[in-house]
């Protein structure tokens, strides 16, 4: 096992290495025309994006003060974007790069005047006392070394073209790529900052009660708040699902990545939720890197009602919710057996399960509608690639059996605050009766 994990780790080291090779390559060794100050910026820019990268990290796990983590968070972040976005455009600039050329090459050649073809020299009746030898070799000698000098320019105009051009098409494709890349990550990250935009989605249920119809859920997972992501980004949260006027709000884990000593105070808006059932929570994945006990009773405190494989019943429906997967190294995972198990099955049961995985045991248990997140649609493109192959949803609604499954893309950014292709959401479920 050790030895497996060694030569993973190896493959990993290769591939960064070599990709940041190729970044420098491309950007700074192939745009300028030799060595010089350029490529050694270009070097300690690269090096040093990931030594933020790696403090970042490194502060996070090991409890560093919080203003460190901050300020190695936010840039060291932002660099693992725009290097994967600078890899992808750089890549794909490889395609453009020869058709650059040829357009250029055929330009060049239909730019180039046609040479006229030299006259025939004058023959010249031999002097006297000239051999026929002597004539040719004063004919062939160039006078005042025109002919010489012209032909050694052509030479070099010649020798030129090719480098001068490669170096013109290295510029154009690597500004191309470095000004995607930095466009990509700037719009996705703005993105992220305003805020999370609202999805309405209606979801029928056989067995809900026509007095429930139009029931409203607002489902809020992955907000994330941590080093990128403060309290101004949870006010922005709340007071986006407050304004939907929910009967019910579904916090469906991996609400923090800190403990709560560093994030209490960013988490502190969650208490100005408002909803005629109350705000529910469940743990996710991300809790349990933070101290999940801590944070269920914070959260508890705040106002909201933490499901820890647990059940409620409200009026016209049950409301259930089960731990993340990851508590099982605590002791703490899923437990759907105390939280379904003696339920009544006529009526309509809402699961709570932060992982779109947990579905297969909510179709066992008879659930209904389970409300998941963790996924983020993928966050970061292609990244949903593969994101859709670890779990059975990406995002959406979906249904198994005679379950239902909606999946938030979440309304915060795990590692880079950047989305690209999978825009951050707060969704409202409207609960429809059959009978309605």
């Amino acid at each position: 096992m050790a030895i497996v994990f060694v030569l993973v780790a190896l493959l990993v080291v290769a591939v960064l290495v070599t990709g940041n090779w190729y970044v420098w390559r491309r950007l700074f060794r192939d745009t300028t025309a030799g060595p010089g100050p350029v490529r050694r910026i270009g070097a300690a820019v690269i090096a040093g994006g990931w030594l933020l990268f790696i403090g970042g990290m490194v502060a996070s796990r090991t409890e560093a003060p919080f203003t460190l983590q901050r300020v190695l968070a936010w840039p060291g972040y932002l660099w693992l974007a725009l290097t994967l976005y600078l890899l992808l455009a750089l890549l794909a600039g490889e395609l453009v790069r020869p058709v650059l050329r040829r357009v250029l090459e055929r330009r060049a050649g239909a730019g180039a005047p046609e040479r006229e073809p030299e006259p025939e020299p004058a023959r010249h009746p031999i002097p006297a006392g000239r051999t026929a030898e002597g004539a040719a070799e004063t004919a062939e000698k160039p006078a005042d070394g025109a002919v010489a000098g012209g032909s050694t320019a052509v030479g070099v105009a010649g020798a030129g073209d090719g480098p001068s051009r490669r170096l013109f098409v290295s510029r154009v494709v690597g500004g191309a790529a470095a000004a995607a890349a930095v466009g990509t990550v700037g719009y996705g990250t703005y993105g992220v900052l305003r805020g999370p935009e609202v999805k309405r989605v209606t979801v029928p249920l056989a067995k809900l009660p026509r007095a429930a119809h139009g029931y409203r859920i607002a489902v809020v997972s992955d907000i994330h708040l941590g080093p990128v992501l403060g309290r101004g980004f949870a006010q922005k949260v709340v007071d986006t699902i407050n304004s939907t006027q929910p009967d019910l709000i579904a916090v469906v884990g991996d609400l923090v990545d800190g403990s709560v000593k560093d994030l209490g105070p960013a988490a502190a808006p969650l208490a100005q939720l408002t909803a005629r059932h109350g705000a529910f929570f469940v743990t996710g994945n991300h809790e349990y890197f933070s101290g999940a006990e801590q944070w269920v009773e914070e959260v508890r405190r705040l106002g909201l009602h933490p499901l820890e494989n647990a059940r409620t019943e409200l009026p016209h429906f049950d409301l259930a919710g089960v731990n993340d997967v990851a508590g099982e190294d605590e002791g703490q995972g899923p437990d759907f057996a105390s939280a379904l198990g003696d339920r009544d099955r006529a009526r309509a049961c809402v699961l709570l399960a932060h992982q779109p995985v947990q579905i297969h045991d909510a179709v066992d248990h008879g659930v209904d509608l389970q409300l998941s997140g963790h996924t983020h649609g993928g966050q970061l493109w292609p990244g949903n690639l593969i994101a859709s192959g670890a779990n059975p949803t990406l995002a959406g609604l979906d249904r198994y059996g005679d379950t239902q499954l909606y999946v938030s893309r979440g309304a915060g950014a795990w590692g880079p605050p950047t989305r690209v292709g999978a825009p951050s959401d707060i969704t409202v479920i409207e609960l429809a009766s059959r009978q309605a």
